[in-house]
């Protein structure tokens, strides 16, 4: 019953928590966090207070009734001729108890005291004190009891006062903790709201600049106020947005250039394909012409077909998702020379490979060097020689070609982008662009530069792996 009764509760508790702003949630269980420290602070001193002054008055009791058993033992009977007023404003209740239970009052006292077995044992032993509160026509007293010895006879001296006096200073007591609680629990919520609406403004910026992207789809950059959390948040947020940003630019010159270089073959294609149809219908053509037509037409397939296989290559990222393994460049190195030796059989390859550990991707390397390799083999002269070389993870691949003009060094790896020399060669613009972008995201480099003995000159960096920290 407990159980379920507590389950409720939470569940109460939660949904309320819940509805509210985490300034609000902070305030609030700031507040409930002080309420149940000053109910705790306040009880206990409420409790310690009350026992401290119920102690003070015991000991007063005592004193009095010691004093008044001087007066008692002079006549047991008639308590020494003490009377109503002389027990004094305080209304006190005098009494005497023997050790056989036989109680003798002060004459013409209203309330009549009654001895328990309490007041019965400190007759009997006549020794110690004993205290108690009794309840005397709907009012409280606290009555102690002290012995007293009468020749043979032995007694206990009863004296009773109204608790009325403590009763008042117990409740101003409680009422100065409910009101000082109840001003600290509302000073300390709203201090609370104060401090969690000014520690949680950078948070609203930034859910503001969040609503504020997905309404108007600027990226634009939020300020960073300080160099705390939040502060390190928000840079990294707008490092998030600066990313975004590129990306998004990448993506419309990509569109932008695919476009344009996608209408080409298309438009030659188109212009051939109603050629053929114009000839099927009118006979135009000379004998030999329209296998010429066909033959250009599987050229521009080929050549669209490789445009959209390099389009894919560069924009997806497969090697992003797949995990790196250990494997040996060389290796990787030696399956796109055999590629490459296919497509120039004329050429010869100085080749000197050193084996080298790295980590990364084996099929997008390969795809990598293989394009540096048909570039090495597109632009050499017959019968010319190229190059290769790997150490210590640089791999150098050296044509014998017209070398690449300085004006073209800084675009070479742009998408799309050919040189003048380039343009009357078959290509989509996009190898080296692939190149660039799969080495990157293997943590290396690749630039491009001209060899002093004449030819272009391409220099690939990975980072190598020590074997013995690899397999620790």
């Amino acid at each position: 019953m407990i159980w379920s009764w507590w389950i409720r509760l939470r569940r109460g508790i939660g949904r309320l928590v819940s509805g509210q702003s985490l300034q609000w949630r902070l305030a609030l269980l700031t507040g409930v966090c002080v309420a149940a420290s000053v109910a705790v602070v306040g009880t206990a001193s409420f409790v310690t207070t009350r026992w401290s002054l119920l102690e003070q008055l015991d000991e007063e009791l005592v004193q009095v009734a010691q004093n008044a058993s001087s007066t008692v033992s002079l006549n047991v009977a008639t308590l020494g001729g003490l009377s109503p007023d002389a027990l004094g404003s305080y209304r006190g209740l005098v009494g005497v108890v023997s050790a056989r239970g036989t109680i003798n009052q002060v004459p013409g006292q209203r309330e009549m005291l009654h001895a328990g077995p309490e007041e019965i044992a400190v007759a009997r032993l006549n020794s110690g004190s004993s205290a108690r509160s009794v309840e005397f026509e709907g009012q409280t007293y606290r009555m102690v009891s002290v012995p007293m010895q009468v020749e043979d006879e032995y007694y206990a001296v009863m004296y009773a006062r109204p608790l009325t006096s403590l009763e008042a200073t117990l409740g101003s007591l409680w009422v100065v903790l409910l009101v000082a609680g109840m001003l600290g629990i509302l000073t300390t919520t709203g201090a609370a709201l104060w401090a969690a609406r000014a520690v949680l403004a950078p948070v609203r910026r930034l859910s503001r600049a969040v609503k504020a992207v997905t309404q108007t789809d600027q990226l634009n950059p939020i300020r960073i106020y300080g160099r705390d959390d939040l502060g390190e948040l928000t840079k990294s947020f707008n490092t998030m947005l600066r990313s975004l940003q590129q990306s998004r630019e990448q993506q419309r010159q990509l569109i932008a250039d695919a476009g344009h270089e996608l209408r080409t073959p298309l438009t030659s294609m188109r212009t051939n394909v109603e050629l053929l149809l114009a000839d099927d219908k009118s006979g135009m053509l000379p004998e030999g012409a329209r296998s010429e037509v066909l033959g250009d037409v599987a050229a521009q397939l080929g050549e669209f077909s490789a445009l959209v296989g390099d389009l894919v290559a560069l924009t997806r990222d497969d090697h992003l998702q797949r995990p790196h393994e250990l494997l040996d460049m060389a290796e990787v190195t030696e399956s796109a020379l055999s590629r490459a030796a296919r497509r120039g059989p004329n050429l010869r390859f100085d080749v000197a490979l050193e084996s080298t550990p790295v980590m990364g991707d084996a099929s997008t390397l390969e795809r990598a060097i293989t394009n540096l390799l048909d570039n090495a083999v597109k632009f050499s002269p017959p019968d010319g020689t190229i190059r290769v070389f790997l150490m210590d993870g640089t791999l150098t691949i050296i044509d014998q070609g017209q070398g690449i003009e300085e004006e073209d060094l800084p675009n070479i790896f742009d998408r799309f982008y050919r040189s003048d020399k380039a343009r009357n060669t078959p290509g989509t613009g996009l190898g080296l662009s692939i190149v660039a972008h799969t080495v990157e995201a293997h943590g290396g480099s690749v630039k491009a530069g001209n060899d002093p003995d004449g030819g272009a000159r391409f220099t690939l960096r990975l980072p190598v792996v020590e074997l013995s920290e690899q397999y620790e």
